[in-house]
């Protein structure tokens, strides 16, 4: 049954979460001196490693970590309160969230002790900053077809091909990604999921412009870069050579899943559009706009819900499977219309309000990353509802 009440305990745990990121956001914007910069930028994203620093400090870079990796061995429902509190307060986005969110809870499920105790406490201190090694330039969605290869040789692995689309990979310090070990394999077989340095000779990192000005994707080459068995403490695979897409459906289950999209945010991002509607002239916001403003608001209610179902479903010993696929579905979307509500409200001026417009140009990419939307819905289609396939 979802107990939808939260404890004194509960409610304690979030207002100490609170009390201290209001208390520590306020000191690092002042110890900043200046504006805080987009994290896709190579000034920003050392702004923000200053506050993951202050983080982990304090025991809030993983709370539901056990307390020997970085945490504080919190509960999932006292993980999803730190989330609300933390953006209710402001705090600004996480730049150690592919690592934090993605690869963690594959490190948890898939690691052996040697890497879990090397990774994660190195990881939740924001010392080895991860991205993802997924996109290649023939195999975007299509994650089955990548070519990059890792070759055995002696004491590692001979690693060739190029990953791209790596979000910050240009400022990151380690990779976790897939290679195809075995290329006679069939397509799902033959991959293997390492975890990779990026000071490797033969390792090339190319950091390349978006749109909005942000550096915010690079292109990895390996060009004959060997990777030692021991530059990973426990070694460089991550569950068993030539398993790798089982590893992989770990890690893109929590992408799309509970980890990477907390209910927080939105919730968050509902009350400041609230807060904009409530600021404009009465005739601005017509019957119509305020239907719209129900309907996300409801939208990121019932999110929230459904996350609290989820977690109780987890905390009973379920285990995420296709239904990930739906809630990316719902939290991109939905992220998307709450921006395109607020350029509306905001009118000809919305390109010149700063957070409103960087967060529609962000949403934009909802859609599309963790896996293309019209690739959930046929995930959806075919694993939940039992659909033939087209």
């Amino acid at each position: 049954m979802l107990d939808l009440t939260w404890s004194d305990e509960e409610h304690a745990f979030k207002a100490e979460a609170r009390a201290w990121l209001d208390a520590s956001l306020a000191a690092w914007r002042e110890e900043l001196g200046e504006p805080v910069r987009s994290g896709d930028t190579r000034e920003g994203f050392a702004q923000h490693l200053a506050w993951e620093r202050r983080l982990f400090a304090g025991r809030w870079a993983a709370v539901s970590w056990p307390v020997e990796h970085g945490g504080r061995g919190a509960s999932l429902w006292e993980w999803l309160l730190f989330e609300e509190a933390y953006y209710e307060a402001g705090a600004p986005p996480r730049v150690t969230q592919n690592g934090i969110f993605l690869l963690a809870p594959t490190v948890f499920a898939f690691g052996t002790p040697e890497q879990q105790a090397h990774v994660l406490p190195r990881m939740a201190a924001a010392e080895d900053l991860w991205c993802q090694g997924w996109s290649e330039p023939d195999a975007g969605s299509d994650l089955a077809g990548i070519r990059a290869r890792a070759t055995r040789a002696d004491g590692g692995w001979v690693l060739d091909g190029q990953k791209t689309w790596t979000t910050r990979g240009a400022f990151c310090t380690h990779l976790f990604g897939l290679f195809r070990t075995d290329p006679a394999a069939e397509r799902h077989r033959g991959l293997s999921y390492l975890l990779v340095p990026l000071d490797l000779p033969g390792v090339t990192v190319c950091g390349f412009g978006r749109l909005d000005g942000d550096e915010g994707f690079a292109e990895v080459f390996f060009d004959g870069a060997f990777l030692p068995d021991d530059a990973i403490p426990g070694g460089v695979v991550l569950g068993e050579v030539g398993r790798g897409w089982a590893v992989a459906m770990a890690t893109t289950g929590s992408e799309r899943g509970l980890t990477l999209r907390s209910p927080g945010r939105f919730l968050a991002t509902v009350d400041r559009l609230l807060a904009l509607a409530r600021s404009l002239p009465a005739e601005a916001v017509d019957a119509a706009v305020r239907e719209r403003l129900a309907d996300v608001w409801m939208r990121a209610e019932a999110y929230r819900l459904f996350t609290l179902e989820t977690v109780t479903r987890l905390a009973g010993g379920a285990t995420t499977g296709a239904d990930s696929s739906i809630n990316k579905l719902w939290w991109s979307e939905l992220d998307l219309d709450l921006h395109e509500l607020a350029l509306d409200l905001l009118g000809p001026d919305a390109e010149l309000e700063g957070p409103w417009s960087k967060g529609h140009q962000f949403a934009l990419s909802g859609p599309i990353y963790a896996g293309t939307n019209e690739i959930q819905r046929n995930i959806a289609a075919e694993r939940l509802l039992g659909l033939p396939r087209a």
